[in-house]
């Protein structure tokens, strides 16, 4: 009795250690979406939470966290190149974190300037401590390594099919191979190959801020959001899940922004009906052993002193 004791109450203390992110505390709200042009989006909410209500906001678990985006654009944070050769700094780049709070990075999150322009390509926190910090990037501007490096600047998330190539791969071939055929299949010239270069076609600015008008205001002015799915044409193109809305947030314009870029340039008119989305989202959110078997090969599932923070998935 005793033993079978101790296995309940070791479960149970397992399941708050992780921080479910499954239907047990999430639902989808099919019954309040957005839809503009080639794109469709469906809140995510925790259940007990209605539309608007500061009462379903699911608080963060674990130590407090700051977006990188955020980080950046207050100052409380900086990043430099580690060195000057390509060949051995590429790959990484340091931060130095001003604050006391922890940051936030994303894979998928891309920085201009230094020496070339980069792409995170793995979650990661950076505590505050004092010291020089390092995290993983990968170079998303293939014909330029500069003597003189520039200041960074954010730029935002990638769009889904490059970070899915990132997450999937981490080979620095396929990066390049998958944003070269995004800048040929949209006839987007650049002479250094970067990612970003289509923030410089006016057409396409004018279009994203078209798109971004009408989602953003509307989703931040749900307190209770968690995460979203996204959907062009017949699919989903992906979905991100955060263990609280305040990060969910933070990070909200940057993801936003690149759905937009993926739907602008990829996709067509949301068709997919929320029986095909649901049966996309029931992978992730039935079970958390479901979960962690389709998004290694599908997604990501990002840990953090035992407890789950974020979740990704991508179109199939």
């Amino acid at each position: 009795m005793f033993r079978i004791i101790f296995f309940i109450v070791l479960m149970a203390a397992a399941g708050t250690v992780s921080g479910q992110l499954t239907y047990n505390n999430l639902t989808v709200d099919y019954d309040s979406t957005w839809t503009y042009k080639n794109i469709k989006i469906i809140p995510i909410r925790p259940k007990g939470g209605g539309t608007g209500s500061p009462r379903g906001a699911l608080q963060q678990p674990g130590r407090p966290l700051l977006s990188l985006s955020q980080a950046l654009k207050r100052g409380h944070a900086k990043i430099t190149e580690r060195g000057t050769a390509s060949t051995e700094n590429v790959h990484y780049l340091r931060i130095n974190n001003f604050t006391d709070t922890a940051i936030f990075i994303a894979s998928g999150e891309v920085i201009t300037g230094g020496r070339q322009d980069r792409m995170v390509t793995h979650d990661t926190i950076m505590v505050p401590n004092g010291r020089d910090q390092y995290f993983d990037v990968m170079c998303v501007e293939e014909g330029r390594w500069s003597n003189k490096e520039k200041a960074f600047g954010y730029y935002g998330y990638a769009n889904p099919s490059l970070r899915k190539v990132v997450d999937a791969s981490k080979n620095q071939v396929l990066v390049w191979k998958e944003i070269f055929g995004q800048l040929e299949g949209n006839a987007i010239k650049s002479p250094t190959l970067a990612y970003t270069a289509r923030k410089q076609d006016k057409k396409y600015v004018l279009q994203e801020a078209e798109y971004f008008r009408y989602f953003f205001d509307k989703i931040m002015a749900d307190s209770s959001i968690t995460g979203i799915v996204c959907v062009s044409g017949d699919k989903v193109i992906g979905t991100d899940i955060f263990a609280g809305n305040n990060l969910f947030r933070e990070e909200l314009e940057p993801l936003l922004r690149g759905y937009i870029e993926q739907a602008i340039e990829k996709g067509s008119p949301a068709i997919a009906t929320d029986a095909a989305i649901k049966q996309y989202m029931d992978k992730i959110l039935t079970s958390e052993f479901e979960q962690e078997q389709y998004l290694k090969k599908n997604g990501k599932i990002f840990r953090f002193e035992q407890k789950v923070y974020h979740l990704t998935g991508y179109g199939e």
